[in-house]
């Protein structure tokens, strides 16, 4: 159950303030056992994030009237496996010792503040990426595990979250929505704009089924780009959720990454079946990953799951699972046991 806590510099203002203003600390916990095997080498590791990436926030909301809210968001990724803080990249390029985040406790999954209201949310600071979000939401996955998406988080430093953001989602109009974003690298006007980039996600909502079509851009040097772009939907048919989506980068002198990706969910023996069918190809490379798995929950709260994904590789494709090392045109397998608490 979530803590709700009133926030301590809320305690000085006025009964009425108080009662429009709230502070929630919440978070989740999720250790599992994996196994990666590949023709190289195998790798056996305590791993976290296999169903639920692990994380610790605060997020909390002001009511300013008339409709208008003022909010804000501040998530850190935790390496609970072994007590270390999560990577981070502050200005949406290569990270250094400087930047690298693992020293402790950094809000480096979201850290935002926004106001929402009739018009939309404008939103500032650390988020996520408008062509992600599709990449997560339509992986019967969720991109989390050894089940992952083997082509998800292509799009560089941004493939997930940016930095030094400014973003809008807007209302929902007759199920359709848009969500734009730019962000910046914060360079000197003399320097390249390495860092800066800009993206949107047109999403369309109707009852049971969903679809959006999201694309990005970052500069990665003088003169070079990654751009991403995808195209997912899902419908519930009830006995099972049918999901589907395929993926192009392009990156600038390099062949393009093209990808798809096919999965379902499906409600049995009171829990949930996860499978999915992947694939990838840059230039005749070509990796193909199956995937299944099991969510059985014990509470609200808790779950235990369970995952196994397996790869091929072709044309000199060497894609491995959960550490290991496979060679070119040889295959890798991966499993994984955990639990998952939240709060």
């Amino acid at each position: 159950m979530k803590k709700s806590l009133v926030a301590l510099a809320v305690l000085a203002a006025s009964g009425a303030a108080m009662a429009q203003s709230s502070v929630t600390l919440f978070g989740i916990v999720d250790a599992a056992y994996g196994v990666g095997k590949g023709s190289i080498s195998n790798k056996t590791q305590l791993k976290n994030s296999g169903y639920n990436s692990s994380r610790l926030g605060f997020r909390g909301t002001e009511d300013l009237g008339g409709g208008l809210k003022a909010n804000f968001h501040l998530e850190a990724g935790v390496n609970n496996d072994d007590g270390t803080g999560s990577a981070s990249s502050a200005l949406n390029q290569a990270q250094t010792a400087a930047n690298v985040g693992t020293q402790g406790l950094t809000f480096n999954r979201r850290s935002v503040v926004s106001l929402s209201g009739s018009m939309g949310e404008l939103i500032l600071g650390r988020d996520y990426t408008p062509q992600f979000w599709s990449e997560t939401v339509y992986d019967a996955f969720g991109t989390n595990g050894v089940g992952t998406y083997i082509g998800a988080f292509k799009g560089g430093t941004t493939g997930v979250r940016s930095s030094n953001g400014i973003g809008w989602k807007s209302p929902s109009v007759g199920g359709v929505a848009l969500w734009a974003q730019s962000w910046m690298g914060e360079n000197a006007s003399t320097a390249a704009k390495v860092g800066n980039g800009n993206g949107f996600r047109i999403t369309f909502d109707q009852g049971k089924f969903s679809a959006a079509y999201a694309d990005s851009s970052l500069t990665t040097g003088a003169g070079t780009t990654n751009k991403t772009s995808n195209l997912g939907a899902s419908y519930d048919l009830g006995v099972a959720k049918l999901m589907a989506q395929s993926n192009t980068t392009k990156l600038t002198g390099a062949a393009d990454i093209k990808g798809r990706n096919l999965g379902a969910l499906v409600p049995m023996a009171g829990g949930t079946f996860r499978v999915s069918q992947a694939q990838t190809d840059q230039a005749g490379k070509i990796a193909k990953q199956t995937s299944v798995g099991f969510v059985n929950p014990l509470s609200k709260r808790t779950d235990l799951y369970a995952t196994y994904a397996r790869v091929s590789n072709s044309g000199g494709s060497a894609v491995a699972l959960n550490g290991a090392s496979t060679a070119a045109n040889a295959s890798s397998t991966g499993y994984e046991f955990g639990v998952k608490h939240s709060f």
